[in-house]
């Protein structure tokens, strides 16, 4: 079936477990976290799957748009797996996406809550008892409609100056199923293309294009149109092709979904991972630290 989804998870669930040949699923529970680690081990796998060789990590937990307490375990399991992830030394933090549309203000949204230490001395950082903080620096680009410039270019300008360890993209994702919106993380080491999600994808955001290790967070915030209507009639094969066949024809078959209460979705969501991100970036501050600098 030839649904459009970002997530790894979903796609390996697509597919018999005797056909994931290259491909190795492993999942556990944490407190409120499932987490399903799924790597794609070589060129086999990547064809399998249709994702590049390295490793996607799916972390499901409580809907952002719920009053839970996000200190329940999986703020720790989120951290965890950035933590797993990121080199030491000095990280860029990249927040993709159009702030303007709201399904797609994930990333600057959660960018902007990310704390910048890189203009930071050690002796200020001392003086006011924020000890050894990282050096880490951020930047929400915006996308090639207002800028004229695709965003590998802008990132590859500040990679050639600044020289960091790492790159952290923060991006919306699309998904296959509704019910993984604003519920779902996932974060893997193969870098990212922007836009793939909506069917508008720009150039790959990479270690291969950039020379540094790229780690791509994202949250899926929406459904592609055609994906949402064959996931709900659940036709089989002759009929899914007869139905693509018609949608194909119609101006719906571009429509992309997204939650009613997406504003909330979006809100939360960048909160929760930012905090998750800047206490991977700075283990030795208290979430509480954490929260009073980016009131």
């Amino acid at each position: 079936m030839n649904f459009r989804t970002d997530l790894a998870l979903e796609r390996a669930n697509m597919i018999a477990p005797t056909e994931l040949e290259g491909v190795e699923t492993k999942t556990n529970q944490i407190d409120n976290a499932t987490i399903t680690s799924v790597e794609v081990k070589n060129e086999k796998g990547a064809q399998t799957l249709g994702k590049p060789i390295g490793k996607y990590i799916t972390i499901e937990i409580p809907p952002f748009t719920s009053d839970s307490d996000f200190l329940d375990g999986r703020l720790t399991a989120v951290t965890t797996e950035i933590k797993r992830l990121l080199p030491d030394g000095e990280v860029l933090v990249i927040g993709l996406g159009n702030r303007h549309i709201t399904p797609d203000a994930f990333g600057p949204d959660c960018a902007n809550e990310v704390i910048a230490t890189r203009h930071i001395s050690k002796e200020v950082a001392k003086h006011f008892g924020l000890g050894d903080l990282r050096s880490v620096s951020t930047l929400s680009p915006g996308v090639l409609g207002q800028t004229g410039l695709e965003t590998v270019e802008i990132i590859r300008g500040l990679v050639d100056v600044i020289k960091p360890s790492a790159i952290l993209t923060i991006d919306a994702l699309s998904a296959k199923e509704v019910s993984r919106l604003g519920c779902t993380v996932q974060i893997t080491d193969t870098g990212i293309s922007p836009g793939s999600g909506v069917g508008n994808t720009r150039c790959e955001i990479s270690q291969k294009t950039l020379g540094v290790p790229v780690i791509s967070l994202g949250v899926p915030t929406v459904v592609d149109g055609m994906t949402l209507c064959t996931n709900l009639i659940e036709p089989d094969e002759e009929e899914e092709d007869e139905i693509r066949k018609k949608l194909s024809l119609k101006k719906e078959s571009n429509l992309i979904v997204t939650p009613a209460e997406v504003d909330l979705l979006i809100e939360k969501a960048s909160r929760f991972v930012a905090l998750a991100i800047n206490s991977a970036l700075q283990p030795h501050l208290k979430v509480e630290e954490i929260l009073s600098l980016i009131a």
